[in-house]
């Protein structure tokens, strides 16, 4: 379905609104990400140098909260592309686009599992020991 014809369909103030909560949720996004790692390493200084906490467990900690953010912030980007690209553009090219935003925001997700968590995600925690 092209541009034209999802404009005589929906209307163009129904697609104008599904564009705003496209940018909305990028913009969402873009807001947990940055709010979280400043709060995480505001944490992960205060520990450091006021309770005198271990380098080791403080940057454990800011690791996985760091990680953590992020994977929220990909679910959040991927909501917002598949807003866009179902309702918006509709082209095969468009899906293509959307299909390998999802494979490499995937991949990236996987890596940040194994990256906090020490294993992939398919796997059960309980054959990996615990750091916590």
């Amino acid at each position: 379905m092209d541009a034209y014809a999802v404009d005589v369909l929906f209307g163009s103030s129904t697609l104008q609104w599904i564009e705003y909560a496209a940018v909305l949720m990028e913009v969402l996004a873009v807001t947990i990400i940055v709010y979280a790692i400043v709060a995480a390493l505001a944490r992960y200084f205060w520990r450091r140098v006021f309770q005198r906490a271990s380098g080791d467990d403080c940057y454990h900690e800011l690791k996985v909260s760091v990680g953590k953010t992020l994977l929220l912030g990909l679910e959040v980007l991927v909501a917002a592309d598949v807003i866009r690209t179902v309702a918006l553009e509709a082209t095969l090219q468009s899906v293509l686009v959307l299909g390998l935003l999802v494979l490499i925001r995937t991949f990236l997700s996987w890596a940040l599992v194994v990256e906090i968590e020490g294993r992939w995600p398919w796997q059960q925690a309980k054959n990996f020991q615990q750091r916590d």
